[in-house]
């Protein structure tokens, strides 16, 4: 495994669930973290957990569907660090309003904005200074949605999450000769508050069966820490008590 003390590590979506998991993990381990999310007072609140295991993070507020501010923010962390080591594309939503009869047009393109174009906007962004490096990580956040079929996340969400699969892909075709490698990684149901946004609420007790945030923080460790000849290209986590099993076994059940 290799040390990644001093490697700058960009996450979005760092101001909460997976994304803040990730930036405390990687700062744990050594990393400068950098952290980018719509909400400035949620990336302070990262920021001062990270300082507290990690060196001081930079924060760098970001609406990743703004092509324009990430390249902005892109070049801010090339000029202070002189280098973009691990990208951590943690940023995505889904809207509460999702299904075919119910979901509206504006909903399905801010999930694909935020979900697709942004995860895309800020890989392009690092490439080049990755390109001369030789050497980059990029972690995709892709979904078990974007792997498997269910009804539960909707049109919109489960198309974004497998069209991240393909970019991922895609990218370790073109870029494992520049020693670039790329993982799409598919969580199940992970307890975030992603949940809050569901059309039927979750039980705090399905909540604390699900994977963790703190769980997936420690899997992007993992994934940072392995040698740069090795790549993951696809990593499917999920629930040991999965509800989209028990949901097969009891399709009576609304609540799954």
């Amino acid at each position: 495994m290799r040390n990644i003390k001093g490697k700058v590590a960009w996450i979005t979506g760092a101001g909460s669930g997976m994304g803040r998991a990730a930036a405390l993990s990687l700062a744990e381990a050594g990393a400068q973290v950098v952290l980018s999310g719509r909400r400035e007072d949620r990336l302070a609140e990262t920021a001062a957990e990270v300082v507290k295991v990690g060196p001081e993070a930079m924060i760098a507020p970001l609406d990743v569907a703004n092509k324009e501010a990430v390249n902005a923010v892109a070049s801010d962390i090339e000029k202070r660090f002189g280098q973009t080591d691990i990208l951590v594309n943690s940023a995505g939503l889904n809207v509460k309003t999702r299904t075919w009869a119910e979901g509206e047009t504006a909903g399905f393109d801010k999930v694909m904005a935020i979900n697709v174009n942004g995860s895309f906007y800020c890989t392009k962004a690092v490439l080049p200074k990755m390109r001369v490096q030789k050497d980059g990580l990029i972690i995709n956040i892709s979904s078990w949605a974007g792997r498997y079929h269910t009804n539960l996340t909707g049109p919109a969400y489960s198309a974004s999450k497998a069209a991240l699969i393909w970019l991922n892909e895609s990218l370790n075709m073109e870029e494992c000769i520049n020693g670039i490698r790329a993982v799409a990684l598919n969580p199940g149901e992970v307890s975030t508050e992603i949940l809050d946004n569901r059309p039927i609420p979750v039980s705090q007790e399905d909540r604390e069966k699900m994977v963790q945030a703190d769980d997936m923080g420690n899997i992007i460790l993992f994934l940072a820490s392995l040698p740069e000849h090795v790549c993951i290209n696809e990593l499917t986590v999920s629930p040991t008590w999965n509800r989209g099993y028990v949901g097969a076994l009891n399709p009576g059940n609304s609540s799954l």
